[in-house]
């Protein structure tokens, strides 16, 4: 493991290992959205912690927790109103145009990875998507834009023309992770020949398990975070400071024309 904490080093080592893999995979975690305004979940101070999230046993069983989990989901969407594609989303859209960058698999629900460019149906969202709603019964997709006047009227959770609850499109705690996006996340971390874990804690699971995944099955592992993560020891390469600082290079560098 070599673990690099200035800035144009780690610039430059992680430009090396991009130079020469054939399909890298991108994970990832909370810590590149923070600078757009996206607050983590473990962070003393986050909003998460003001606005708890309501596990979705309790969703399921009680129509005032229904309507306790949007009534936080929309003071959460007001405070990230504003957010925009940050360094490091713009980075990786530019290397998936690229064509350094086959697959992002990402933990974060903002939808910013697809705001900044890359392609939709390359991004595997293992939490799902907050920006809309589904019915837990018949999976039909309700936009928020309709759900949000008819709660705020009613104060009533939305139920679906079904009959079912609506909840936003995202995994809560408690819910079974989405079965296709683990599926589409195993293959393209089976198929990668470099591994970038970028911003995430890696202590959540299944999600966590991904890196060792890929590393287990010949990838190269480099690990991008502010903090010290669990498996820093079986990474390649460490990169440890500002992620958008690290990766805003690779925003208009490419790195395929400088091997031509």
């Amino acid at each position: 493991m070599i673990v690099i904490d200035e800035v144009e080093r780690a610039q430059a080592a992680l430009a090396d290992y991009l130079r020469v893999c054939d399909a890298a995979v991108a994970f990832t975690g909370a810590g590149l959205s923070t600078e757009c305004g996206i607050p983590d979940f473990r962070s003393k101070d986050s909003a998460w912690r003001r606005h708890p999230p309501v596990p979705f046993k309790e969703f399921l069983a009680d129509p005032q927790a229904r309507a306790l989990a949007w009534r936080r989901k929309f003071a959460m969407d007001d405070l990230t109103a504003g957010a925009r594609p940050g360094r490091g989303h713009r980075a990786l859209a530019r290397l998936m145009t690229d064509g350094v960058v086959d697959v992002i698999v990402t933990q974060n629900i903002d939808g910013l990875h697809e705001a900044a460019g890359a392609p939709a149906q390359r991004i595997v969202e293992l939490h799902g998507n907050g920006g809309y709603a589904a019915c837990l019964s018949c999976g039909a997709r309700h936009e928020l834009a309709d759900v949000r006047p008819r709660f705020e009227a009613t104060g009533l959770a939305p139920e679906c023309a079904c009959g079912g609850p609506v909840k936003s499109a995202t995994i809560a705690f408690g819910q079974a992770m989405p079965q296709e996006a683990l599926r589409r996340a195993r293959m393209a971390s089976l198929g990668c020949d470099l591994f970038v874990a970028i911003g995430s804690s890696l202590v959540v699971h299944p999600a966590a398990a991904f890196p060792v995944l890929a590393k287990e099955n010949g990838a190269a592992l480099v690990i991008i975070n502010g903090e010290p993560t669990p498996l820093d020891g079986a990474a390649d390469l460490v990169l440890r400071g500002d992620i958008g600082s690290i990766l805003a290079p690779f925003e208009t560098r490419s790195l395929r024309a400088s091997t031509s």
